[in-house]
């Protein structure tokens, strides 16, 4: 069978193997997808060897994202745009990196979320490599002005000036990220390493979504906090499989539906 994996530290707690099992099954393809714990700072030698022994595709997730955008010998167009890269692929003896993460958000808050964001303000916290992918598809649904908040203000800087040429982007510092956003994303790494997320209750505007792009337990802190302000509080579940699908595209061909994945999970 071909061999794909997810890479990331921390990892075992994936539900992409059981994602794109559900794909294979209901698409009648043929390949085996396990997880890939690999140390901080190895990242190229585990991807290497990956490839090396025929392995056809990655997922990356934290902390590696940036690595996989190094590690890529070429790249998509969006994976370019946005300077990481979350899918690995095997093609004509290179190795393509491309970016599924703002495809697969989109989605999820538009299509499985019905959620209208042109005119409206989105706070985007974190500016690492899960940041980075969703930038440009969220300037495209026309907000009317995306804030990028990270603790090093300068990184959010940084990315706000990559973008700038899209839409109305500003950047911010995390403790002072300005007041009611229509839509608060965490794209922090706080919600993977346990550790909570301080945020005014005045950022989110009446009837605001909170949305963490961590899923299950992880994401419950975040929620919580956003819930008790009276925000619509969504975990990153949607996402994880609408990427995942966008992945699958790009490895097998195929498109596979997505919305009983979603739901066989939530219940689950």
């Amino acid at each position: 069978m071909d061999r794909y994996v997810v890479i990331g530290n921390p990892v075992a707690h994936s539900l992409s193997p059981e994602i794109h099992a559900r794909f294979a099954a209901a698409t009648g393809e043929a390949m085996a997808y396990d997880r890939l714990l690999v140390e901080r700072g190895d990242f190229a030698r585990a991807a290497h060897a990956f490839f090396g022994g025929g392995g056809r595709g990655a997922n990356v997730t934290l902390p590696f994202k940036e690595d996989a955008f190094a590690f890529s010998q070429s790249r998509t167009a969006r994976a370019e745009q946005a300077g990481a890269v979350n899918t690995l692929a095997a093609k004509e003896g290179s190795i393509l990196g491309d970016n599924t993460d703002g495809a697969g958000l989109v989605r999820d808050l538009t299509a499985n979320l019905g959620l209208a964001l042109a005119g409206r303000r989105i706070l985007l916290l974190g500016a690492g490599g899960a940041a980075r992918g969703v930038v440009a598809p969220l300037l495209a649904l026309s907000p009317a002005v995306l804030v990028i908040a990270n603790r090093t203000e300068e990184r959010a800087r940084e990315l706000a000036r990559r973008f700038a040429d899209l839409g109305p982007v500003q950047p911010a510092g995390l403790d002072a990220p300005g007041e009611a956003f229509d839509l608060v994303l965490n794209a922090t790494s706080t919600s993977t390493r346990g550790e909570p997320l301080a945020l005014r209750p005045a950022v989110f505007a009446p009837g605001a979504t909170a949305y963490d792009m961590a899923y299950g337990k992880s994401a419950l802190a975040f929620l919580e906090t956003a819930r008790a302000a009276g925000a619509r509080p969504c975990d990153g579940l949607g996402m994880l499989v609408e990427q995942a699908a966008e992945s699958f595209l790009l490895w097998r061909g195929r498109k596979p539906e997505t919305a009983s994945v979603i739901a066989a999970l939530r219940a689950a």
